[in-house]
């Protein structure tokens, strides 16, 4: 074999073997790129939410959070709201004591401050509705009751929230605007108690929220009173620090702010923000 074939087949094999590299590297890079592309699509995707979120609310919330969080299951299948109603204050004390839970929608500034302070919030409360106070006295009001000085009538049964409260201490400021002095028969441990006294005839009147007195339909009787407008409490709502399932969580408090939320909670008798 002369050396200019052996040169020749010697080129023919070298560019063999380019050609054969060029293509396994070309392979290698459509396989990276898909990879990528397959990585990227995963991480636009919005994730699915799933699990329990579990919410402690004023009491006054009950029934249109219990809607809006009937609403959130049916847009989200696999999650479950589980709802803890009752005093803002003492709802404040148990998440500050370790109580498992994701959100907290107090009725006052002032309870979700206990939260707050002790650094079990994570970022700024923001106020979703406002709540203004009623008179709630029995079917037919058969004791003529047409304002809150007519409350401080004597042998009249009238029942108030305790005033660590919000509705509480909404009556009492309530009552400092109206320069009045009531001692009711039984202080309550929260708005829907309150109201039940009523509703069970055991009292003649409570000062409670709008909300409440919608809420009744009928087992109660509204009475508006002026001094309300100098008590009218905000409510606000926030993520807790420790809450088990953050996204579901950040996702039911979108709800509430949103507008059909807030279309739930202005049927409900609560005021906008």
């Amino acid at each position: 074999m002369t050396r200019s074939v052996r040169r020749t087949r010697r080129l023919l094999q070298l560019a063999g073997a380019g050609a054969a590299a060029l293509m396994a590297l070309s392979a290698c890079s459509s396989s990276s790129d898909a990879k990528d592309t397959t990585s990227d699509s995963s991480n636009s995707a919005s994730p699915k939410l799933s699990d329990n979120i579990t919410v402690f609310a004023a009491a006054s919330l009950r029934e249109s959070f219990t809607t809006l969080g009937k609403e959130f299951e049916k847009q989200h299948p696999g999650t479950k709201v589980s709802f803890n109603f009752g005093g803002s204050d003492t709802l404040a004390a148990s998440i500050t004591g370790g109580a498992p839970a994701d959100v907290f929608a107090a009725a006052s500034p002032k309870t979700m401050a206990i939260v707050t302070d002790k650094k079990d919030a994570v970022g700024t409360p923001a106020t979703f509705v406002r709540n203004q106070l009623e008179i709630a006295t029995l079917p037919g009001n058969p004791d003529k009751v047409s304002s809150l000085k007519d409350l401080t009538k004597s042998g009249l049964k009238v029942v108030l929230c305790d005033k660590t409260v919000p509705c509480g201490a909404a009556a009492q400021k309530a009552l400092d605007a109206g320069k009045l002095t009531l001692t009711p028969v039984s202080y309550e441990q929260d708005v829907k108690a309150a109201l039940n006294k009523v509703e069970l005839k055991e009292a003649d009147a409570a000062v409670v929220y709008k909300t409440d007195v919608k809420s009744a339909a009928g087992k109660v009787e509204g009475v508006e009173f002026p001094e309300s407008a100098d008590a009218i409490n905000d409510y606000p709502i926030v993520l807790l620090k420790n809450a088990p399932n953050a996204q579901a969580a950040k996702a039911f408090i979108a709800l509430v702010q949103s507008a059909e939320g807030q279309k739930v909670l202005g049927e409900a008798g609560f005021l906008k923000p």
